[in-house]
């Protein structure tokens, strides 16, 4: 049960309102995401958080198709649904396609078992890696 009612659109004013309005047109929707309303509740927190996302998840060395993928797989290993697929509706938007998203799939999955069996065996670091 959530904590904080969303602040729908048509309740929203100033600084909430600015954001609300570029987040639609900067993801090219209609409607404002549940996660923004939330945050919302906190209008510096919502300010910081969408800043932040512009910031992080642009253009840059990596394909914003890879970085929403990176997003997806860390959203499944947190057990975020939510993130999970909103991110793999923003990665599909961007041009992945199902068949990207199974192999990301395999390989979160294959690191996050290796990264358990390395934790659990006490694995040292081999020097070439250091």
């Amino acid at each position: 049960m959530p904590m904080f009612k969303p602040i729908e659109e048509s309740e929203a004013k100033g600084k909430v309102k600015e954001i609300y309005d570029e987040i639609k047109n900067v993801r090219k929707i209609t409607e404002v995401p549940n996660f923004w309303k939330y945050l919302a509740n906190s209008p510096e927190t919502l300010e910081r958080t969408w800043n932040s996302l512009k910031q992080v998840m642009k253009a840059g060395a990596l394909d914003p198709v890879v970085k929403e993928l990176i997003y997806v797989a860390v959203s499944m290993t947190n057990s975020c649904e939510y993130c999970t697929k909103s991110h793999t509706f923003a990665a599909k938007k961007k041009g992945a396609t199902d068949e990207m998203i199974k192999e990301m799939i395999d390989v979160m999955g294959i690191a996050n078992q290796n990264n358990k069996l390395v934790e659990a065996y006490g694995v040292e670091v081999d020097e070439i890696y250091k």
